[in-house]
């Protein structure tokens, strides 16, 4: 586990919580997906729409979770096909009337955020994608336009990084870092 330094403290999960791309075998319990997909479920939403919605597939159901693999991008499809669950995740664009939710993809975020934290607790890790094939993935799992594809999340136990060919092994092992917080935050106005 490579645990974020941090310059202000902060939760441990927020600390533990990394974006491998080696996984071992282990599935995922149906059981433990499901809290996954609880915690989720409470996120914030903007007028308590809940906008998210989440198609995924574990590593055993094999025609599934090919399709899965198949939407991701040639860069991904080398490590994510070993993860225990892909999931896509969406946002629904609409409220119920047809009106526009301009903050659903915000909602989706706050929801994804809520499934990784959670996720991390129970000790899997998961990798937020965004390359991916949206066009492909509307089509192949047959989604309707108010259902806006957002991210990829290959889900499951992490792996050693030596099982990672190259590109993807030095890039598990490279320390990790984050802009610090005077880059990021500022007050009463953004710098000139």
């Amino acid at each position: 586990m490579k645990t974020a330094p941090t310059t202000y403290p902060v939760h441990e999960l927020i600390r533990q919580r990394w974006s491998p791309r080696s996984f071992t075998s282990q599935p995922v319990a149906p059981e433990t997906l499901g809290q996954v997909f609880e915690a989720a479920s409470w996120a914030a939403s903007a007028m308590n729409e809940q906008p998210w919605r989440y198609i995924y597939a574990h590593r055993t159901d094999t025609e599934n979770f090919q399709k899965m693999v198949d939407v991701l991008m040639p860069g991904n499809q080398p490590w994510a096909k070993n993860a225990a669950v892909l999931v896509l995740s969406l946002a629904k664009n609409q409220y119920d009337n047809g009106t526009p939710n301009g903050a659903a993809l915000h909602d989706l975020g706050l929801a994804n955020g809520n499934l990784i934290l959670e996720a991390t607790a129970l000790g899997l890790h998961g990798h937020f994608m965004g390359g991916f094939d949206r066009d492909k993935a509307k089509q192949t799992f047959q989604l309707p336009d108010s259902l806006q594809p957002a991210v990829m999340i290959a889900l499951g136990y992490q792996g050693e990084a030596e099982q990672l060919e190259e590109p993807f092994l030095s890039r598990e092992k490279a320390p990790r870092q984050r802009k610090s917080v005077a880059d990021i935050a500022f007050e009463a106005q953004l710098p000139e």
